[in-house]
């Protein structure tokens, strides 16, 4: 029996995700939300780890929320390669496209669970873009905290940081993501999942 846990924020999906898996002989399903799934995770113990790679902070987290050993298995959206590559930093084992048949889902929680890994073949084009993000980490950072909405100032503070370094930083973002200005950047970078 593969023990799944599946976390996602919206109450309805996770709910249908867990019946989904459920119904399935050999597997034992459980769900929680972000803030809920490590609770969930010790008295439940999943091998595998089913999350929603689009809900803030899913896979930025160090610590996965099935805890050490528990495969970590991505539902990800095409045309996000940023996604993907927080999902990596994160040592996800497998990779599944949310508009994928179920079935690819229940042949990548038995692949991860089994010690394999798994990448929907939809998502190869985004794992080659993820690969050649442009952003480092610190500006990834800088950008961030300018989507959160955050002033020059705010971000200097609380990176600590000059506010000539972080103008630095936006401007060299603006040249890196091609775009025009500071909120440019940043519809850029949210559109392929960077921020």
């Amino acid at each position: 029996m593969i023990r799944v846990l599946v976390v996602h924020e919206t109450r309805l999906l996770r709910s249908a995700l867990t019946a989904l898996l459920r119904d399935e002989e050999g597997i034992d399903a459980v769900a929680a939300c972000w803030r809920s799934a490590p609770g969930r995770a010790r008295s439940f113990r999943p091998q595998v780890c089913v999350v929603d790679g689009d809900c803030a902070g899913s896979v930025a987290s160090a610590d996965p929320p099935g805890g050490p050993g528990c495969a970590l298995l991505v539902l990800a959206s095409a045309c996000r390669p940023g996604t993907l590559r927080r999902a990596i930093a994160a040592r996800a084992r497998g990779f599944v496209d949310k508009d994928a048949p179920p079935a690819r889902l229940l042949h990548a929680i038995n692949l991860v669970a089994a010690g394999k890994r798994y990448v929907d073949h939809s998502l190869s084009p985004d794992f080659l873009e993820a690969a050649d993000m442009p952003l480092t980490p610190r500006e990834l950072s800088v950008l961030s905290l300018a989507a959160g909405g955050a002033s020059v100032s705010e971000i200097a503070c609380e990176l600590h940081l000059s506010s000539g370094t972080v103008r630095n930083y936006m401007a060299a973002i603006n040249r890196k993501t091609g775009a025009r200005n500071r909120v440019d950047a940043i519809r850029i970078s949210q559109g392929a999942g960077w921020v």
